[in-house]
């Protein structure tokens, strides 16, 4: 079979964090000869040339090339480039790893649509992905109708062909920016672009010993240097306009603006922070005209505004000032309606911890030269965020804690303003209802709930929380797809999360009572605190006397409160003798997660009887009481012996 997918990886001192990027590859779903991996050592002097000698020895799909080292990507991509097999080219990091589905599906979705360049979605650990970009599939994207231009880095497959046939390669030697480079002039001379985003292909990983070479502080006139190779890129493919100033936009935003903002800023030596600013403001007068920035959010026009008029001090108290505003969210509603968990929130700006307010009846007025100072920034700042309060959104996110996988789910969003100070200010308060059907999240696991929160000058995210206790909704959990899935609130944060793969005590099944439970003949009823919409089937396990029977259950919505009523039809010829009763939502599971439910039947020659059964945990309470009970009664008996002898 001819090779599909050619996945190059540049290798330097990667250690241990190798091993998740190597297993990933071998777990890929693509037949084993339609694929190849090619490690291209750039001179490790650690155990890695070994440990891919014997990778490569022992696995066929697995190519190892070693290089004297060249100081940075460039050249290993390229070289990997040179010995590639397959249609396609696919990129990854080291200390990276692949979705197991990533390129078959990568793959697929590139040849349905004729793509020089396919985009997989992107999760990122500990380190920032983009957000926008996977909001849905783009079957044809460019960098005009979709925000291509905010994903430059290489992880993605190309068509070798394309590559080929353009003449595209990395800049080689140590150097930064190499792949936005290579990137954004395979955007803007391919054919066609596809963004893949309903399944995670790449997982970009923060390594816990801080050293990946992004996360390294950098010398800003190299690095800036770099920046203007991509931006002669840009110029030298596009023509003076409106989709310039986009594409430009983007590396003032990111790399310079966002550099400039906050507790990033304020968090470095002062120093480097003027070092970096100097060359911020050279790049900013020379390459970037009154277009580029006008695109800004203002807080963003604020920032550049004051770079280009060269006023540091100010660029650092305005820092001062946005590092205390930050977003908050706060749950109205979280309950089941039909098949889906129905979240309501409200999501507001506070600054300095209290709710942030905006003049009442603000208009817009375009930002023609730097602010005076300071205040007179804050104020336009709140001024353009009231005025353009119309175009607020605010998403929900569910985020798997152990990958950070995000999906945004379907949201309705109404805007309000709350008058305060007599009414010449306002309160932008964004009321929200996201509806989330559990059975689109991909496989098991805990999602935490995500506002992400657009507001004026800031896009910022936030954690669903904290709620009190005495006011929050408390649903039930759920049976949809196959799993239970149940709805719950951090500890000690007060925060939603989802665990979708929820089982025993969690699902709160102890809560059933005897009077909830009826046996009528062979046939069981129950009234349980679990959702099921349409119904459900579940598996029911009798157990005694080392005997487990088995049977099966539905779950049906109960007509009058919240919960579903389960029936079953007992297992024939019940034997006699105590029968404990377990739960699973998923019996067809390879290894069904059961939850016991807090009564038992009593099986004699008379028939069936219900009896309660202490609850888990009651058991080995009675006998730490009994144990301490003793303990004190030896105590005072002791004594008394003593004196008898």
């Amino acid at each position: 079979m001819p090779v599909k997918v050619s996945v190059i990886i540049p290798v330097y001192n990667p250690g241990v964090y190798i091993e998740d990027c190597i297993a990933s590859l071998q777990r890929q779903s693509l037949p084993p000869d339609a694929y190849e991996a090619i490690f291209v050592d750039d001179g490790s002097t650690d155990g890695t040339p070994a440990r891919l000698d014997r990778l490569a020895s022992g696995d066929p799909r697995m190519r190892v090339i070693h290089q004297e080292n060249s100081g940075w990507s460039g050249k290993p991509r390229n070289v990997g480039i040179a010995a590639a097999r397959g249609e396609f080219v696919m990129f990854v990091d080291n200390d990276d790893y692949l979705g197991d589905e990533a390129l078959e599906r990568m793959y697929a979705y590139g040849v349905a649509h004729g793509a020089d360049v396919v985009v997989g979605k992107m999760a990122g650990k500990n380190r920032g992905v983009p957000v926008e970009l996977f909001r849905r599939n783009h079957p044809r994207a460019t960098v005009e109708n979709a925000p291509l231009i905010d994903s430059l880095t290489p992880h993605k497959m190309f068509r070798r062909e394309f590559l080929d046939r353009i003449g595209l390669r990395f800049p080689e030697g140590r150097r930064r920016l190499e792949d936005h480079v290579f990137v954004t002039e395979a955007y803007l001379r391919a054919d066609n672009v596809s963004v893949l985003s309903d399944y995670v292909c790449y997982y970009h990983i923060g390594r816990d010993d801080a050293s990946n070479a992004g996360f390294q502080r950098f010398d800003p006139v190299g690095y800036f240097g770099n920046l203007r190779e991509a931006l002669d890129v840009v110029e030298r493919y596009t023509e003076p306009g409106a989709v310039r100033d986009r594409l430009f936009r983007r590396w003032l935003r990111v790399e310079m603006v966002e550099r400039l903002r906050a507790r990033r800023l304020l968090g470095l030596p002062d120093d480097y922070r003027r070092a970096l600013f100097a060359e911020i403001h050279k790049v900013v007068v020379e390459r970037f005209g009154p277009g580029v920035p006008a695109g800004l959010q203002p807080t963003q026009q604020v920032v550049a505004a004051l770079a280009e008029a060269d006023r540091y001090d100010d660029v650092v108290a305005f820092a001062a000032w946005e590092a205390g505003v930050a977003p908050t969210a706060g749950p109205t509603d979280v309950g089941w309606r039909g098949g889906s968990l129905h979240i309501g929130f409200t999501a507001e700006y506070t600054s300095a911890r209290a709710p942030m307010t905006f003049p009442a009846n603000a208009a817009r007025t375009p930002l023609a030269d730097a602010p005076k100072n300071v205040e007179e920034a804050v104020a336009w700042v709140c001024a353009e965020t009231a005025a353009r309060f119309g175009q607020a959104t605010a998403d929900l996110l569910l985020r798997e804690r152990s990958s950070s996988a995000q999906y945004f789910q379907p949201v309705e969003v109404t805007r309000e303003t709350v008058p305060v100070d007599g009414g010449e200010r306002v309160r932008l308060v964004l009321r929200a209802t996201a509806a989330v059907d559990p059975a689109e999240l991909p496989g098991d696991g805990v999602w935490d709930a995500v506002v992400r929160v657009k507001l004026g000058g800031w896009t910022k995210e936030c954690r669903l929380g904290p709620a009190p206790r005495a006011t929050r909704p408390e649903p039930c959990a759920g049976v949809t797809g196959g799993r239970a899935v149940l709805p719950y609130w951090t500890e000690p944060h007060g925060n939603l999360s989802l665990d979708t793969g929820a089982g025993g005590r969690r699902l709160g099944l102890d809560g059933v009572r005897r009077p909830d439970v009826t046996v009528c003949g062979a046939r069981l009823r129950v009234r349980i605190p679990l959702h099921a919409a349409g119904g459900a089937r579940v598996g029911l396990r009798f157990t005694a006397s080392g005997r487990t029977l088995h049977a099966s259950g539905t779950l049906t919505g109960a007509a009058d409160g919240p919960g579903s009523l389960l029936e079953a039809t007992l297992p024939d010829r019940l034997p006699r003798g105590i029968w404990r009763v377990a739960l699973s939502p998923a019996p067809d599971a390879a290894r069904p997660a059961w939850s016991g439910l807090p009564f038992a039947l009593r099986v004699t020659g008379g028939g069936v009887r219900v009896v309660s059964v202490p609850r888990p945990g009651t058991a080995r309470r009675l006998v730490r009481a009994a144990r301490r009970a003793l303990g004190t009664a030896r105590a005072k008996v002791s004594p008394l012996i003593g004196r008898g002898r």
